[in-house]
């Protein structure tokens, strides 16, 4: 009785991992052959060696057959009962046997016993795993790049886990996620397939929201000259949630590269930006002139003059007083954007009328109002008069002079006085 259940418990083995590999995609002769060496592990560890054993794996019915090969010998003269068998014993088996010839007798698994099956069933739980671990680390390791949507399964403070339509699971890391999204059980999110691991066989699907990829992806998507390559995008700048700047170019003189990304009415991007949460992009053209590319990199800012420092990578910028407030952008989002598209470090400064520039004090002389340590941080920036100091944006100030915003105020309110 206990033999004709470790039978069917052997065969009911099989039977689940037809099933199980058939959901995960496993090919047949991967099967095959993880089958077969899980048998030949077993059949090595009880016996000493598997080479005198044939394993006939059948997945489809979902049987197997062992066979194990001896020599016949005379009897007495038995020295490996595994890969021998006395003369006696063969012509039990079949009454013509001689000396020297091959018995290959059929093996019931079963007989080997519990331990026998319980061992073959963890060495098939192991390779199952480590089967479908690098299944699923090779499937999406080619996939790097690619948007993806899965399922949110599972909300946590620093990452969201979603998964797939084959129940694989996806991670978005906080640091992927735009600012402002939500996200609840049970809906459908879009990523960019943004890293895949295997440490220790244990593979991670690192997805992203943030990277300049996803955005490059999702123009792809809706603008058709883009997939054809009469488009290309050049660089992508992002404050993600907040405001992008996209550099467009096209191969083809008939076609407006901008006015193809935004669409009739904003038509292309409306979608894009509903997808990344009312994040607001700018599309400009491309130009390898880096003075025009700073210029159009600082749209909608009209730019009176800039000087170029091509070996430290910065750009000194002039504009009308006007002009500044929109070249620095709110929270000093659009020079960010720029210098981050056109890969230049970018001051701005106000254009001073001549009759304005004839006086000017230098900082030192304030040192009875000012500390001279804030008179020190603003002179490490390259400013060293009143006037320099009142024409440059009140932001450069504080992140570049890395001072707080009060002491910046208390500084721009004493120079200011000085010129009342």
């Amino acid at each position: 009785m206990a033999t004709a259940k470790n039978e069917v418990n052997a065969i009911s083995m099989i039977d689940t991992f037809k099933e199980f590999t058939e959901t995960k995609n496993i090919d047949r002769t991967t099967l095959v052959s993880v089958l077969e060496e899980s048998f030949r592990n077993v059949l090595a560890k009880m016996f000493g060696s598997d080479d005198n054993f044939d394993v006939i794996v059948n997945p489809d019915k979902g049987d197997f057959e062992i066979y194990r090969n001896r020599e016949v010998v005379a009897d007495g003269e038995v020295k490996d009962e595994n890969k021998e068998i006395s003369l006696s014993d063969a012509r039990k088996i079949e009454d013509d046997y001689e000396v020297g010839e091959e018995v290959s007798e059929h093996v019931d698994f079963a007989k080997f016993g519990r331990r026998a099956i319980l061992n073959l069933r963890q060495t098939l739980a192991s390779k199952v795993l480590e089967l479908v671990h690098d299944s699923l680390y090779n499937k999406y390791k080619e996939r790097v790049g690619q948007v993806i949507s899965g399922e949110v399964y599972q909300v946590w403070k620093r990452e969201v886990l979603l998964v797939d339509d084959e129940n694989n699971e996806l991670i978005l890391p906080k640091a992927e996620q735009i600012p402002n999204d939500k996200y609840r059980k049970g809906e459908t999110v879009r990523a960019v397939i943004h890293q895949v691991t295997n440490d220790n066989n244990n593979p991670k699907i690192y997805l992203s929201r943030t990277s300049p990829v996803f955005m490059e992806r999702l123009l792809e998507a809706e603008v058709p000259e883009i997939a054809d390559g009469l488009i290309t995008i050049k660089k992508i700048a992002r404050m993600p949630g907040e405001r992008a700047k996209i550099a467009v170019e096209s191969y083809d003189e008939r076609i407006d590269p901008v006015g193809a990304c935004v669409g009739v009415k904003g038509s292309r991007v409306h979608g894009i930006v509903r997808e990344l949460n009312g994040e607001n992009i700018d599309v400009i053209n491309y130009t390898s002139n880096t003075k025009l590319f700073i210029q159009r990199a600082l749209s909608p800012a009209k730019i009176s003059s800039l000087t170029i420092d091509e070996e430290n990578k910065k750009a000194e910028v002039y504009l009308r007083p006007e002009e500044v407030s929109l070249a620095i952008g709110r929270g000093g989002l659009n020079i960010k954007l720029a210098s981050m598209l056109t890969e230049y470090t970018i001051d701005v400064f106000r254009e001073v009328d001549d009759s304005e520039a004839d006086e000017d004090i230098y900082l030192d002389e304030f040192s009875d109002e000012i500390d001279q340590w804030v008179i020190d941080a603003i002179k490490s920036i390259g400013l060293d008069t009143a006037k320099q100091v009142l024409n440059a944006p009140r932001e450069m100030l504080v992140e570049k002079a890395d001072l707080e915003e009060e002491t910046v105020d208390h500084l721009l309110e004493v120079l200011r006085a000085e010129f009342e």
